[in-house]
């Protein structure tokens, strides 16, 4: 269920940004950044400061970041759930483009027909001893309530723009946006529920184990304040849960498949 293919995600993440596509392959992608990029995930606000002042048009830089661990060569950045760099790409996608509306490119000269599909990229994150975040893509269509896991790879090989093709037009959602979230949260509890607990139960022993160290280091005393504090504080640490937050993701208005 979940999007284990990052490579791909990033490949589109670039590619949506217009940026080019140097190097593709073994899990090594490379790319040359726009100057919008460049200001957005290489942290060169002087740079880009002087050089407007100074009237030249700029150097934007190339990225080139590695997905398969077996191909990390120390001179690249290694990407992976959890790196520096995924949760700054995923936080630029929270901030500039949460939400959107598109519609599937057409080229037809008959009246053609885009149905509504919400679809939402989702982060799972594991919290406890141990911390894990998991991205899921989930696509609903508002008319039948149909669901799809994957959402993203199922529209790779589509065209969307930001406005409807000519001799096209759209159906009217009958699910509304909120049900429609409540049907996405519903497959994810399922999915959650359904996955090994291993980590949680090992975070739970780990807080107990150190909640009773601390009681006998402190044996003898009243439970004062800052006993409770502490205890508070490695609860806070250990106790395991578990967070969705949606990444970005919109109403895409898509041909139904022959």
């Amino acid at each position: 269920m979940a999007i284990n293919d990052l490579h791909h995600f990033l490949e589109s993440y670039f590619t949506a940004h217009h940026c080019s596509i140097l190097h593709n392959q073994d899990g090594m992608l490379t790319v040359q950044l726009t100057e919008k990029m460049d200001r957005a995930l290489m942290n060169r606000p002087f740079y880009w400061h002087y050089i407007k002042k100074m009237g030249h048009p700029g150097d934007p830089k190339q990225l080139t970041l590695i997905t398969d661990p077996e191909k990390r060569d120390g001179k690249h950045e290694w990407v992976h759930f959890g790196s520096p760099r995924l949760h700054q790409i995923l936080n630029h996608l929270h901030a500039n483009e949460k939400y959107t509306k598109l519609f599937e490119a057409k080229d037809t000269n008959q009246k053609a027909a885009l149905f509504p599909w919400l679809v939402a990229n989702i982060k799972i994150s594991y919290q406890g001893k141990q911390k894990k975040d998991e991205m899921v893509s989930i696509g609903l269509h508002l008319v039948n309530g149909t669901m799809k896991v994957g959402m993203m790879e199922e529209m790779e090989d589509k065209s969307m723009q930001n406005s409807i093709s000519d001799y096209c037009y759209t159906i009217a959602p009958i699910i509304t946006l909120k049900s429609g979230f409540k049907r996405m949260e519903t497959v994810l509890e399922d999915y959650v529920q359904n996955q090994p607990h291993d980590w949680a139960e090992t975070s739970l022993k780990t807080m107990e184990e150190e909640i009773n160290l601390l009681r006998h280091f402190y044996k003898g005393e009243n439970e004062d304040n800052e006993i409770r504090k502490e205890m508070d504080e490695i609860k806070e640490r250990h106790y395991p849960s578990i967070h969705f937050e949606v990444i970005n993701g919109g109403v895409f208005y898509l041909a139904e498949q022959d």
